[in-house]
């Protein structure tokens, strides 16, 4: 399977994507735990169905040490019991900001008070942009069919 455009390639996607790699280092190079972004990340890609982006920030958060059980779970992450409040705040968060569109309030006032009983105002800054690229990276990989399964952890970069 092929993507239906090499979008490194594309002078215009290929410039897109470089600025958008250098927001995205502003939001890992911050204070907002670095498991955290990543069990953000994936759910968020699960539920817009980037199998690219759930390749990659599966295989990121093992070769950073993350548990196979944790990474199985972030899907139901509601019923399971490994994941801390402030990890859960943040999912909460990061599915609502993600779906977004099925909400016509957007972001619950519930939602938004339990991130920041976790996170403090540079983390949420973080968190905020963390979901809104990670749902950019995913609707890139998406119309494009972006092929999963051959990202290996450090490949871009």
């Amino acid at each position: 399977m092929d993507a239906r455009l090499n979008l490194m390639a594309n002078k215009a996607s290929g410039d897109f994507l470089r600025r958008a790699n250098a927001a995205g280092k502003a939001v890992r190079d911050s204070a907002l735990p670095s498991v955290t972004q990543e069990l953000v990340m994936l759910r968020a890609s699960q539920i817009n169905g980037c199998g690219f982006c759930v390749d990659m920030h599966t295989k990121d958060s093992l070769a950073t040490g993350e548990t196979v059980t944790r990474l199985n779970l972030v899907a139901v992450w509601r019923e399971a019991t490994v994941f801390t409040e402030a990890e859960r705040a943040a999912l909460e968060l990061a599915e609502q900001g993600t779906r977004i569109a099925d909400a016509a309030g957007g972001v619950t006032d519930e939602a938004w008070t339990a991130a920041a009983r976790h996170y403090d105002e540079d983390q949420l800054a973080a968190l905020v942009s963390l979901i809104a690229i990670i749902n950019a990276y995913n609707r890139l990989n998406v119309i494009v069919r972006q092929p999963a399964g051959t990202y290996v952890p450090g490949m871009f970069g």
